[in-house]
C-alpha cells in the first residue's frame, strides 16, 4: 500500500512528468516502487543529439494532434484531494476542439485557467475506491520557425517583465549555485541561439536518460552530481545552466510525442524553453521526442509549478495511459510533426504580447 498523507499543509507533486519515477504521495514518503513497473532505459541520444531533417524553410508549421489521456488511481477510506494539469492550455498558438473530460465519480470539480501562463488546473475531492480521470482533445498548434542564426539574447534590461521571473533560481533549478561551472563552460561562447544549443548538447553527453534513475526530489545539481536522470532531471539542468548566463528559461510539459518505445509507452514530457530573440523557443534537453510534436499542459519555472497531477492523501496510482497521434491534411496545411533544423516556437513574440495587452 502506499503511504498516507498526514498532513495537507505541504504537497508534494505526484510523480512530476515522468511516470517512469517511483511513486511519491502528498506527504512526501516513497510509494509503492512497483508503480509503474522497474526498468531501466539508456537512451543513445543523450550523447548524441537525434538528427534533424533539412527541409525547406517555411516561417510557420501547423500541426493537428488527436490527444486522449486516462488517469487510474485507488483511493484509501479518508479519501484525497486531487490538482491535475492535464488540459490543453489555453494558449493563442493552441486551437483546442473536440474536448472531452470525464470522471467516474459523481464528485464536484472546477477547472482555473492561469491568465498570465494559460495553464489550466483541475480541482476535485476524489472519494474512497476506484477514481478514473479521462481528458481528449483535438488540438490545433501554430509553430513559428526562424533561423537559429538570427536568434540573439535579450539584454536584461530590455526583457518583458513578464519574463524576468525566469531568469532567477527556482526551487529545482539552482542557478546561483551553478555560476562557476555556466561561467566557465558557456561564458565565453558566441551569444544568442547557438549558445542555448551548447547548453542543451552538454547535458545532453553528461546526463544518462536512465528510467527510476531519481525522484520528486531531485534537483538540478542533484543530477549534475549523478549524471543521470529522466526528462524532468535534463529540463531542470538545462534551465538552470541557462538561468546561470543570464538566459531566461522555464519548464514546459506536454507529452513525448515520437519517443522510441524501447523507453516504454507514451508518456508526460518535460520541455525546455529559452527566450532568445523576443520569443520563447523550443528544447527538448533529453533528446527522447519531437518539440513539433508539443501539446502544451503546463509552463512554469520548473515541476513543481505544473506537475501533472499532485495528491493529497493516500493513493494507489497506476501509470498513466496517453495515446498522441498526428493528423496529416496538406489541404489544410497540416504536416507531421518532425526533427527540423530551424528554431521552433510557439509563442507570439514580444511585439504581439504587446498589442494583445494593449500596451
Amino acid at each position: 500500500m502506499l503511504a498516507q498523507a498526514s498532513s495537507p499543509s505541504i504537497a508534494t507533486a505526484f510523480n512530476p512528468l515522468a511516470a517512469r519515477l517511483p511513486f511519491q504521495a502528498a506527504n512526501g514518503e516513497p510509494g509503492d516502487t512497483a508503480v509503474p513497473p522497474p526498468g531501466t532505459s539508456v537512451h543513445p541520444a543523450s550523447a548524441e543529439p537525434l538528427p534533424a531533417t533539412r527541409a525547406p524553410f517555411m516561417a510557420h508549421t501547423r500541426v493537428r494532434l488527436e490527444l486522449d489521456i486516462e488517469l487510474h488511481y485507488e483511493i484509501d477510506s479518508h479519501g484525497a484531494d486531487f490538482v491535475f494539469n492535464i488540459h490543453a492550455a489555453h494558449t493563442p498558438s493552441q486551437a483546442i476542439r473536440n474536448e472531452r473530460l470525464t470522471i467516474n465519480q459523481n464528485v464536484p470539480r472546477q477547472i482555473h485557467t492561469d491568465p498570465a501562463t494559460g495553464n489550466r488546473y483541475l480541482r476535485l475531492r476524489g472519494e474512497p475506491g476506484a477514481l478514473k480521470v479521462g481528458y481528449s482533445a483535438t488540438v490545433d498548434i501554430s509553430h513559428h520557425c526562424a533561423d537559429p542564426a538570427q536568434l540573439a539574447e535579450v539584454p536584461i534590461r530590455q526583457l518583458p517583465q513578464d519574463v524576468l521571473g525566469y531568469i532567477y533560481p527556482s526551487r529545482y533549478c539552482q542557478s546561483d549555485r551553478l555560476l562557476r561551472l555556466a561561467g566557465t563552460e558557456f561564458g565565453t561562447l558566441p551569444q544568442g541561439h547557438r549558445r542555448v544549443q551548447a547548453i542543451r548538447d552538454w547535458v545532453q553527453r553528461h546526463v544518462a536518460f536512465t528510467s527510476n534513475a531519481s525522484n520528486s526530489n531531485t534537483s538540478a545539481v542533484d543530477t549534475l552530481v549523478e549524471k543521470v536522470g529522466v526528462c524532468r532531471d535534463f529540463a531542470h539542468l538545462m534551465i538552470a545552466l541557462c538561468r546561470a548566463v543570464n538566459i531566461p528559461a522555464r519548464f514546459t510539459t506536454g507529452t513525448d510525442y515520437g519517443a522510441d518505445p524501447s523507453l516504454g509507452p507514451p508518456d508526460f514530457h518535460a520541455y525546455v524553453e529559452a527566450y532568445i530573440g523576443d520569443r520563447w523557443y523550443l528544447f527538448d534537453p533529453s533528446g527522447t521526442a519531437i518539440p513539433m510534436g508539443l501539446i502544451r499542459f503546463g509552463t512554469g519555472r520548473d515541476a513543481a509549478d505544473v506537475a501533472f497531477a499532485t495528491i493529497f492523501g493516500g493513493v494507489r496510482a497506476q501509470p498513466p495511459v496517453i495515446r498522441a497521434k498526428a493528423v496529416e491534411d496538406a489541404g489544410r496545411g497540416f504536416v507531421l510533426p518532425h526533427h527540423c533544423c530551424e528554431a521552433l516556437s510557439t509563442d507570439h513574440g514580444a511585439a504581439f504580447a504587446t498589442r494583445f495587452t494593449g500596451v
